[in-house]
Parts: C-alpha cells; structure tokens; sequence
C-alpha cells in the first residue's frame, strides 16, 4: 500500500491520511481525519418491503431507496453522525402492507448533509381490478443541503385482484431514478435503470421479482430491465434483486421487495438495507471523479 493511503474500514474512522474511504452499512459516527478539510459521499436510502399475498390477492411491491451525493468542506477532527436506512419488512400476509425502508443520512449536528430517502412500502389489495393504481410503494427521494445530485428510487408494481402482484422498484441512479416495477400477469410497466440506477423486477403468473441494487463505487452502467419472471438487474455494481415465494428481497443496496401470485398465501418479500460510503483525498468526488477504493 502506497505511503499515506488508509485501508477502508466499516463502522470506525481511518486515522491521518492522504486519501481514504469509509463504508457504513449500520448506524454509526464518521471522525474527520487528520488533515483533511473535503469529503466527498454517497448515501443510499433502503428499499421498501411488498405487501403479503393469498385469498387471489396478488400484493403490490416496494419502492426502492433514493441516492444523493455531495462534495463538501469539513473540518479535521469533527464528528458527523450517520445513520443507516433498514430495508422494510414484507408485509405478513395480504392485510398487511410493506414496511417502509429507512433512509440514510450524514448529519452534522441537526444539520441533514446528504439524505437517501426510504422507499415506501407496498399498500394493500382492493377486491376487484388488475394494476390497482398507486398501490405500488413509493420513490424514496434525495435531500440535503450538501446535494450536488441523485436521484429517485423507482417505483413499486401495483397490486392486483386475481393476478400477479408487483414486482419492486429498483434503487436509484447518481444521475437519474431507479427502474420501475412490473405487475400483472401481462409483466405490464416495468422499467430498466437511469443514471447507474438499479431496475425495477419483471413478473410471470407465479412471482414478482425484488428491485435491483445500486453499487457505492460511482456511477456505473445502469440495470437493465430482465426478462419476464426475474429480480431486477443492480446498476453501478449493485446486486440484483432475486425472485420466489415471500423470498423476493431487493438487491444491495436500496432495492425494494417483491411480491407473489394471488395464489400464494403468505409474507411479502423485504426491502434492501440502504448504506453510506465517504472518500477523501485530492481530486476524488462523487459522481464518479477516481471514486474507487485506494
């Protein structure tokens, strides 16, 4: 290892360095180190969770986690305070809707730096009626006073009454919105990644997939929407969501959980845990300016 560089460490900060990273996927606090007075982070809100399936419910899927990104000064030796967005809960069976996903956010003081907003849970099923209209969980958003960009997570599948379900929307990309998710038997409006955001998941008649992650490395190639029956495809590195009975999780980082056919009786699948990534050195910035690790 070069002389001056520090090895990425999780849940603590480097000592004095030249260049450096730090990655949080818990709650935690960041020391600015020595001799460093601008940072440059990513913060990833999480995915939200499906609603549960059964009695020809077909539950709608979460939305997935927003991004945003800053470059900012510090001051050596302070101590910002970072919390980590948890992916939502599927919902336990069809009466219960998603749990919305946590968002993640460097704070200094009261002060929110960077927000990743949660994505929101999916709502509960009518008793008639296919891709029943905003039942899909919500975009989680991007915020803060030290924002220089991000984007949106996508949108959650609808609901359906003797159909498929939703599938997830995907985390969001650093310089567009995380893919939609499909619903219905027909695999009907979802939508591949923008900006190195994750895609929404497809749909067949026996399940929904989990949205697609986003990677924390910068800007990368953009998930692209699967073919019908899979979890959605991770953008800028991110893992893919994965389909299956109440086993359709949302891919790292932010992708939101998908749901099952109306067949199916049971719990919805799980939003993706949000995560936190700090660099520091000269000439390294987000979007995607030597963001690599060192």
């Amino acid at each position: 290892m070069p002389f001056g560089f520090t090895r990425s460490v999780l849940g603590t900060a480097a000592s004095s360095s030249l260049a450096g990273q730090q990655v949080f996927t818990a709650n935690g606090s960041f020391t600015v180190p020595a001799g460093v007075t601008e940072i440059s982070a990513v913060s990833v809100g999480a995915g939200g969770g499906c609603l549960g399936t059964g009695s020809n419910r077909g539950g709608a899927g979460g939305g997935g986690g927003g991004l945003s990104y800053g470059t900012f000064t510090v001051t050596s030796g302070e101590i910002l305070t970072v919390v980590v967005g948890t992916g939502g809960s599927g919902g336990a069976n069809n009466l219960t809707n998603g749990g919305s996903g946590g968002s993640s956010s460097i704070a200094r003081g009261a002060t929110s730096l960077l927000v990743g907003g949660g994505g929101g849970g999916g709502s509960r099923s009518g008793t008639s009626g296919t891709n029943q209209s905003g039942t899909g969980g919500s975009r989680g958003t991007t915020t803060g006073t030290e924002r220089d960009g991000g984007g949106l997570g996508g949108l959650g599948g609808n609901a359906s009454y003797n159909s498929a379900g939703g599938a997830a929307g995907g985390g969001a990309g650093y310089s567009g919105n995380g893919g939609n998710g499909a619903a219905t038997n027909s695999n009907l409006s979802g939508t591949s990644g923008a900006g190195g955001g994750g895609s929404g998941g497809t749909v067949i008649s026996s399940g929904c997939g989990g949205g697609g992650g986003v990677g924390l490395l910068g800007e990368g190639s953009s998930g692209s929407l699967p073919v019908a029956g899979r979890g959605g495809n991770g953008g800028s590195g991110g893992a893919n969501g994965s389909i299956g009975n109440s086993a359709s999780t949302g891919g790292l980082y932010g992708g939101g959980g998908g749901a099952d056919d109306d067949d199916y009786v049971g719990a919805g699948g799980a939003g993706a845990n949000g995560a936190i990534r700090i660099i520091w050195g000269a000439g390294r910035s987000y979007p995607s300016t030597n963001t690599g690790d060192v």
